[in-house]
C-alpha cells in the first residue's frame, strides 16, 4: 500500500506543479511533454490527467489511513 501512497503522491505534486505553471508562466507542462501547445490535448495526456485526478482523489479520501500507516512504519523504525 505504500507504494501506491508515492505513485499517488508523486501524480499530486505533478498535478500541482503543472497547475502552477499553468497559472503563473500560462504554461502546460503536460501538454509540452507529449509535444502539444497548451490547451491541446491526446489520450496520453488525457490519461495522465486522468491519473492525476484519480491520484488527488485517492490522497484526499485515504489521508488519514496513509498518515497513520507512516507514523507508524517510522515509530517502528526508531524502535
Amino acid at each position: 500500500m505504500k507504494q501506491l501512497d508515492l505513485i499517488a503522491a508523486a501524480l499530486v505534486i505533478v498535478g500541482a506543479l503543472n497547475w502552477g505553471l499553468v497559472g503563473v508562466f500560462h504554461f502546460d507542462l503536460v501538454a509540452a511533454v507529449f509535444g502539444m501547445k497548451f490547451g491541446e490535448t491526446s489520450a496520453l495526456s488525457s490519461v495522465v490527467y486522468g491519473l492525476v485526478g484519480l491520484s488527488g482523489i485517492f490522497q484526499a479520501l485515504t489521508w488519514k489511513s496513509s498518515h497513520s500507516r507512516w507514523h507508524a512504519d517510522a515509530a517502528n523504525a526508531r524502535a
